[in-house]
């Protein structure tokens, strides 16, 4: 875990204009939205960080940063339509402009990563914080041993980023496993259908230059863990994004306490030695 809780403003409080460049649908509830600050700088944000993103009128929502920033200029949020907020967001078109504040929170430790091997799990969701570790890990290979990166979700239509995942899959620098619970809807589908956990004793990995990374929905954890501590993976080389409830984004509401830890500001990025004996935080 890298901490980085400084924001680029100056004004934490206070958002920046920014202007939707593109909109694409990644599922029948998730759409991807490419912005760009209007005073023409770089959000200055790392693999693991999230924004508060906010609409004149609403309220505001802390949105995972879904793009590496070793690609400049624009930034990506993946925003799954789950409130008035984001619903209102799913209206938007290119053109239109949102506030943003940050970026917050901690960050993926690259200088821990650096010439190490790394297994990247996500499930759901998970992939769109996730995808900007591995665009970075795209975009600086050399700085990387192997990457591993496996992906689960409900079915094939819940699969995020799908473009990105077939370029993943085909990647030399890169593996990509991937798999759904279910296909009983009648989905062409070619991966794996099974439980994400069933992708990880097959793997090939050397836990001692292993870094393994595991981002998405809380009920997937403990499995995973479990897993990975069956392939002799210490808590200190296992990396978690715990986002729970967070809502301001600066440790003030404390709606994403978990114990004496604010997720918004003390991640949310944790090594599992530091949650594993923390009550609720798996």
């Amino acid at each position: 875990m890298a901490n980085n809780n400084s924001c680029c403003n100056s004004n934490l409080y206070s958002p920046r204009d920014a202007e939707i460049i593109a909109v694409s649908d990644l599922t029948p509830d998730e759409k991807l939205f490419t912005l760009r600050l209007q005073d023409g700088s770089d959000l200055k944000h790392l693999p693991g960080q999230f924004v508060q993103l906010s609409l004149l009128g609403f309220t505001e929502a802390p949105i995972s940063v879904a793009s590496s920033p070793t690609r400049s200029g624009v930034f990506d949020l993946a925003i799954r339509r789950a409130g008035l907020l984001t619903a209102e967001m799913h209206k938007k078109l290119p053109g239109d402009r949102v506030g943003i504040r940050g970026p917050f929170g901690s960050s993926f430790d690259l200088s821990l990563f650096k010439g190490k091997d790394l297994l990247l799990i996500s499930g759901g969701c998970g992939l769109a914080p996730l995808r900007s570790l591995i665009q970075y890990c795209q975009d600086r290979y050399e700085e990387f041993g192997r990457v591993e990166i496996i992906y689960g979700a409900r079915n094939p239509d819940m699969l995020l980023f799908k473009d990105d995942l077939k370029e993943w899959q085909s990647a030399a620098v890169f593996g990509c496993s991937i798999t759904v619970d279910d296909i009983s809807g009648g989905e062409c589908f070619e991966g794996s259908v099974g439980l994400i956990t069933t992708l990880i004793p097959s793997l090939d990995m050397d836990p001692y230059r292993t870094y393994a990374v595991v981002v998405g929905p809380p009920p997937m954890f403990r499995a995973v863990i479990s897993e990975l501590q069956k392939k002799s993976f210490t808590s200190e080389r296992i990396i978690l994004s715990l986002e729970r409830n967070m809502r301001c984004g600066v440790g003030k509401c404390g709606h994403c306490t978990i114990e004496h830890l604010y997720c918004c500001t003390d991640g949310p990025i944790f090594r599992l030695d530091q949650v594993e004996n923390v009550r609720g935080a798996l």
